[in-house]
């Protein structure tokens, strides 16, 4: 039942794929591309999640947590000095954050937070004033707040429930951004599109449309292609830099994708594309089930003897040789690369065998990746 279910949703999704317009392979320009001067910033910094029930790090085998707690403390102004805590309600973090393109001080964004020592859990703790440096060292936002742990662990004398993870956890809006990017938007001379999957074809046909649109609007040719992945958009004299990316990003743009086929091993998900091909083929397919059984018997002595209980064993082996039957493979669409598959009637490890044996015969015209 589960592989006839499988089979089908295949044969729906070529179906779907095959009698699609041509329009179904357009997008916007936003949607496929980036724009290289607008990328995220990863920021980090080390701080503290005070306010755990018990859950937090033990401070003689995560010394880095006393040390950074005494730190804070005497900043607080409170002297820590020849007293010794055994709390375990503080554990040591690691604050992570993505910097958005743009982003200007005052606004506020999520950060990640994740244990260091041997904290259990972090539910119900707080994270501390941390700062958010980026690669070139300086700050450029403070992190502070409760956090949300999706987790739960709940352990007794003789069991543990565990679910999810609960030494990691997010700060929603956590973060305030207090320094802004150096470089400005507007201080760009040109834009430079990068595709999310790289491809010729559609980095020339996005610079064909944007170029068409620029004709109509500035009277002239804006775009190039650098390569697969960049086009590169020169600024019109006469326009604004804001208005012209605004006015591009929504132009629709016919893309291409190279042809392949995505097999996951350990889940049995098999994704074809829809310019996947087959040349003729003959495939056959048939499994050989051995199973091996052991039921040992016990041999008890005679009533009075002085023989000793022994065990015998004894195994049953059964070979089973299902399937056997060969189709002809025929795919010049994925409807009929999906049918064909189809009457062979196999479960989806099978179907993932029969495609790495056809690209090995030089077959399958697409390009197979194993995750």
């Amino acid at each position: 039942m589960r592989t006839s279910l499988f089979l089908t949703a295949l044969v729906l999704l070529g179906s779907l794929l095959d009698g699609a317009p041509v329009l179904a392979d357009s997008a916007r320009i936003k949607d496929i591309a980036s724009l290289q001067s607008g990328r995220e910033n990863q920021l980090i910094g080390y701080g503290l999640v005070v306010g755990l029930q018990g859950t937090g790090d033990s401070l003689r085998s995560s010394p880095f947590t006393d040390q950074s707690m005494r730190a804070m403390l005497q900043n607080l102004g409170i002297s820590t000095q020849g007293s010794q805590s055994n709390a375990k309600n503080v554990a040591a973090v690691m604050v992570t954050a993505n910097l958005p393109p743009f982003a200007s001080p005052g606004s506020r964004i999520d950060v990640t937070v994740s244990s260091l020592g041997d904290a259990t859990s972090l539910r119900g703790g707080t994270l501390v004033m941390t700062s958010l440096s980026g690669a070139d060292g300086q700050i450029y936002a403070v992190a502070q707040g409760a956090l949300i742990v999706s987790g739960f662990s709940a352990q007794g004398q003789a069991a543990t429930l565990t679910e999810g993870v609960t030494t990691a956890g997010r700060v929603p809006n956590g973060a305030i951004i207090e320094r802004e990017l150096p470089s400005k938007f507007k201080d760009a001379v040109n834009l430079v599109l990068q595709l999310r999957n790289p491809d010729f074809s559609t980095a020339v046909r996005v610079s064909d449309v944007v170029n068409s649109f620029a004709t109509r609007r500035y009277g002239g040719l804006i775009a190039e292609p650098r390569d697969n992945q960049e086009v590169i958009i020169q600024k019109p004299k006469s326009a604004d830099l804001t208005r012209l990316m605004a006015e591009i990003e929504n132009l629709v743009v016919e893309t291409d994708t190279p042809a392949k086929v995505v097999v996951n091993e350990r889940t049995g998900t098999i994704v074809i594309g829809a310019d996947v091909k087959v040349s003729r083929v003959a495939v056959s397919y048939g499994t050989l089930t051995v199973q091996v059984t052991e039921t040992p018997q016990i041999i008890q002595p005679e009533p009075f003897s002085r023989g000793e209980t022994a065990v015998q064993p004894q195994t049953d082996i059964m070979a089973m040789k299902d399937g056997g039957q060969v189709a002809i493979l025929n795919g010049p669409d994925l409807r009929t690369l999906v049918a064909g598959l189809n009457s062979i009637g196999v479960k989806p490890d099978g179907i993932i065998a029969i495609l790495q044996g056809i690209k090995s015969a030089g077959a399958l015209q697409a390009e197979l990746v194993l995750q």
